[in-house]
Parts: structure tokens; C-alpha cells; sequence
């Protein structure tokens, strides 16, 4: 009897020998590459930022305390030159003491080559400040500004490269909207008066970026406005703070290319205060009597 129990041990082990292995569990799920184009790339659109927990984003003002602006006079260019390859993103800020601003800004890479160009112009330079962020890969790159307005009306800028952490990282924290503007059309983004200023990022897959941004504060009246062309606004997406003070404001986004060429945008409060410091106007938008 334990013969035979020993006998039928053995068979079942060598049985188990020649059992084949089980396989593995196969997904078909795709890994995420981690190559990227430029810094710029990983912009985050979309994903809770400061504001979610009711703060404000980064301070225009400590940037223009932390910096040396440079007057451009009314009819002169200004150029500011960045011969590192690892800048890929300078900060453009433009103010007045009050006066209108009406501004070019071009990128320039190489000879004949202006990959991103914008026609700026905003009512009141003092009270809504010009902030942006252009991308800069592949450098070296040159910085153009150009005053196109009267002699009587320069303008301070300030041009210095965007760290990882700095104003575009800012923007793009508070971006929790994400919407298609096809070529053509164009989206509205009203905004409360307790909206101190308004963060916006437009980008493409890869094609052409030609857009309008305007603030409006009441029917069709201009407060800001903003006409960007980007070569490519994948490679160079858009990234800019509106200042909106005030009650009644209406941030318009165009998207002036054909219909082949939409774009994304993503248009979000940047900067909420109390809605103390807006005049009473008699308006009173939004506000239960």
C-alpha cells in the first residue's frame, strides 16, 4: 500500500513538470512616452490650481519691483537678445503712466524669420498692465518691441526669461477649462467684478495659430486688444494675464484662421480679490438688490 502511494506521488510531480507555465496577463493599454518637445509641452491645461483653495496667483507687481524696465519711446524699436538655447519662454510686460499703449511684439530667429508676432493695444496702459509669456525654443532668439504709437506716449517693458516655476507655470495652474474655438468662431468669458485679472492660454496641435483677444467692458468697447500670430502653437503656445478691473467685463477669444485651423483655449480667473476696489457705477452686475 505505501508502494503504490509512493508510486502515484512520483507520477503526479512529473506530470506537474510538464504543465505549461501560466501566462502572463496581456493589456493592450499604451505607455506614456516621455519625450517632449519643449518645456512648454506639459502645460497642465485644465488640472485645479491655486485658486481652488480661494488664493490668488502669482503677483504682477512683485515682477515689475524685481526688475528694470526699459522706456521705448513713441516711433522706436527696442530689442532684447537670448543667445542661450535652455531660455525656451521670456516674459513680456508692457505698462504706460496712464496713457494708451499700441505696441509690436516679434520674435525674431534667424534672418527673415518671425515665428511669433503681435499687434498690442490697450486703452489705459496704467490701469491694465500688458503680461504675456512667448515661447522660445531652439534659440538664440531676439525679443522685438516696437512703439508704434506717438512720440508722447512711451511705454516701459520688461523682457526676461520664464523660469519652470514662474509666470507661464502660474497661468497654466489656474487654466481649469479647456474649450475648442474652431477657425472662425469665437468664445465670450464673462467675468464678475471680483475678478481682479483673467488667465489665458491658447495653443493648436501643431498648425498655425492666428487669434483675437479682447477685453470688452460694456457693448463693443475696447478695452484691450491683442492680435497673435504663432507659426506653429504647439511648439509656441500663448500664455497671457488680463487685467480686469471693474465690473462688466467680457473676455472675446477669435479664432481668425480658416476653418482647417482651430485652436484651444482655456480662459480662467488668475487673481480674485474682494470686489472692494471696483467703482459703483450703478450696474451692479450680479448682485441680488
Amino acid at each position: 500500500m505505501k508502494l503504490s502511494a509512493a508510486l502515484s506521488l512520483i507520477a503526479l510531480t512529473g506530470a506537474k513538470a510538464f504543465a505549461p507555465a501560466a501566462k502572463a496577463p496581456v493589456t493592450t493599454e499604451l505607455a506614456m512616452s516621455e519625450y517632449r518637445t519643449s518645456v512648454r509641452d506639459n502645460v497642465d491645461v485644465g488640472v485645479g490650481g491655486p485658486l481652488a483653495g480661494g488664493a490668488g496667483g502669482r503677483d504682477l507687481a512683485e515682477i515689475w519691483d524685481n526688475s528694470s524696465p526699459v522706456i521705448v519711446q513713441g516711433g522706436s524699436l527696442r530689442t532684447w537678445s537670448f543667445a542661450n538655447p535652455a531660455i525656451e519662454s521670456v516674459q513680456v510686460l508692457l505698462k504706460t503712466e496712464g496713457r494708451p499703449l499700441d505696441a509690436d511684439v516679434e520674435l525674431w530667429q534667424g534672418p527673415d524669420n518671425t515665428p511669433h508676432k503681435m499687434r498690442v493695444y490697450v486703452e489705459d496702459g496704467a490701469l491694465r498692465t500688458f503680461n504675456a509669456v512667448i515661447g522660445t525654443p531652439r534659440g538664440p532668439n531676439t525679443v522685438a518691441i516696437r512703439n508704434i504709437g506717438q512720440l508722447e506716449f512711451p511705454l516701459d517693458a520688461v523682457v526676461r526669461p520664464d523660469r519652470d516655476d514662474g509666470l507661464a507655470a502660474g497661468i497654466a495652474s489656474v487654466a481649469t477649462r479647456s474649450e475648442t474655438i474652431q477657425g472662425g468662431a469665437l468664445r465670450t468669458y464673462p467675468f464678475n467684478p471680483t475678478v481682479d485679472s483673467v488667465a489665458i492660454i491658447l495653443k493648436t496641435d501643431g498648425r498655425p495659430l492666428n487669434a483675437r483677444i479682447e477685453l470688452l467692458q460694456g457693448p463693443n468697447n475696447n478695452k484691450q486688444v491683442v492680435e497673435l500670430y504663432t507659426e506653429d502653437g504647439l511648439d509656441r503656445p500663448f500664455f497671457a494675464i488680463v487685467e480686469t478691473p471693474g465690473s462688466g467685463n467680457v473676455v472675446r477669444v477669435v479664432n481668425t484662421a480658416p476653418v482647417e485651423f482651430p485652436l484651444y483655449a482655456s480662459v480662467d480667473a488668475y487673481r480674485v480679490g474682494g470686489g472692494g476696489d471696483w467703482a459703483d457705477d450703478g450696474l451692479m452686475i450680479g448682485r441680488a438688490f
